[in-house]
Order: C-alpha cells, then sequence, then structure tokens
C-alpha cells in the first residue's frame, strides 16, 4: 500500500476560448501523490490554482491529458461513476465552507455517507466521533447559522475526512479566518492527515500553511515548478 499512488497527473492541460483566442490556463503538468502524502501548491492569484484543484478531484474535464485517482482514469469513467470514485476517495474543503443552512453540524458531516444510503444509525457515532476531533462536541446539533467562520470551516473539514478519503484536496481552506482559526484548522488538518493516512493537497497563498508540507509546488504560467523540500 506505501508505494500505491494516490493522485496521478500527466500532460495535463486546460484551455479556454476568449473571443478567436484560446487562454492556456493549465499547461503539461505532471504530478504524484502517495499515501499520506503533504503536498502544498502556491502561487499568485489568476494563476489557475483553483482549476487545477477543479482537474485533479474530477469536477471539470480537461482540454488534455490524463488524471487517476487511485489507477482510475478519472475521466473515462461515466459521469455516474466519476461521482462514486469521488464520493468514496475525495474529500474536499475550499475557502467557503459550503454547508448546508438547514442542516446541522452532524447531519452536514453525514451528508456524503448518507448518499451512500448507509444507514445512519450505523454512521452516526463516527460522524460525532470526528465532530469531537475537530472540537465541536458541543455543537452536533447547532446549524451552520449558529457556529463562527472557524467552527463552519472545521465542520466544512469533518465532512470531508467523515469517508476516510485516499485523498484530501483543499482549496485556500483557510483563507477567511482569523490567525488563531487558520492555524486550529492547520493544525487538525495535519493530525488527521497522519491519523487517517489521508494524501493531502493544498492550494494556498499562506506561508505558513506551506510550511507544514513535505513538498511545495508553485504554479506559474500555468507550469508547476519545483520548489526545494520543506522538510
Amino acid at each position: 500500500m506505501s508505494e500505491q499512488i494516490i493522485l496521478s497527473v500527466e500532460h495535463l492541460r486546460q484551455s479556454f476560448a476568449i473571443g478567436r483566442e484560446r487562454l492556456e490556463v493549465i499547461r503539461d503538468v505532471n504530478l504524484q501523490v502517495r499515501p499520506g502524502e503533504r503536498l502544498a501548491i502556491v502561487g499568485a492569484s489568476g494563476q489557475g490554482k483553483s482549476t487545477l484543484m477543479h482537474l485533479m478531484g474530477g469536477l471539470e474535464r480537461p482540454s488534455g491529458g490524463v488524471v487517476r485517482i487511485l489507477g482510475q482514469e478519472v475521466y473515462k469513467l461515466s459521469e455516474s461513476a466519476r461521482s462514486r470514485l469521488r464520493n468514496q476517495s475525495v474529500g474536499f474543503v475550499y475557502q467557503l465552507h459550503r454547508l448546508l443552512p438547514e442542516f446541522t453540524a452532524l447531519e452536514n458531516v453525514l451528508l456524503p455517507l448518507l448518499i451512500r444510503r448507509v444507514p445512519r444509525r450505523s454512521v452516526e457515532p463516527w460522524g460525532k466521533e470526528i465532530l469531537t476531533r475537530v472540537g465541536l462536541s458541543e455543537r452536533l446539533d447547532h446549524k451552520p447559522g449558529m457556529l463562527s467562520g472557524g467552527e463552519r470551516q472545521r465542520v466544512a473539514l469533518a465532512r470531508a475526512l467523515v469517508t476516510r478519503p485516499a485523498l484530501l484536496l483543499a482549496d485556500e481552506p483557510t483563507g477567511n479566518l482569523d490567525s488563531e482559526s487558520a492555524e486550529s484548522v492547520h493544525q487538525l488538518m495535519l493530525d488527521l492527515n497522519q491519523e487517517l493516512g489521508t494524501a493531502l493537497v493544498i492550494v494556498t497563498h499562506e506561508p505558513a500553511l506551506a510550511a507544514h508540507m513535505e513538498h511545495v509546488l508553485r504554479l506559474q504560467d500555468g507550469v508547476l515548478q519545483p520548489l526545494d523540500a520543506v522538510h
């Protein structure tokens, strides 16, 4: 298992038509991520980092190239099979938490499992446990409107990890948080990365978060450029 490649990206490209021209956002990106690995992707705004994240997670079809998750070629799968792969193997955390306002914290966290039609009673203990791990044992029945920004983002993190995904993709996960809340969420991601063995790929502007990663790559002019390993 230790040698298994969780995420493989080969000659990935993405371009968009602007009038008669085509804007190349992602150019020949190649990448491999293994179990438990921690990778940060940094770069200036407008360089295509979020686009790259969507491509890697099976959310946006590329102009060219190959994305494999756990050996499965993502964009050769049917839409339903791709959705199942995302649900079972990939967790997403965004700068905006994207919680459902009518659901409690626990219900939001359990949603990926309930989508699989797993009986709630069989997964509720794990949902409560992971919310406890992120420091929200007293907030299980609170809806998002009753939570602080940092608490909402911790619910989003718990939701992303409740399926025990092989891969966690996080796009500016603490960009809207104050420094204390951001550091708390950083540490939680690192702790759960170690506990669950989840591979972690984070798009971030934050040097403090990038410094916690094993590897840092810069996306510039559509190309991933390696930086020196932090550790």
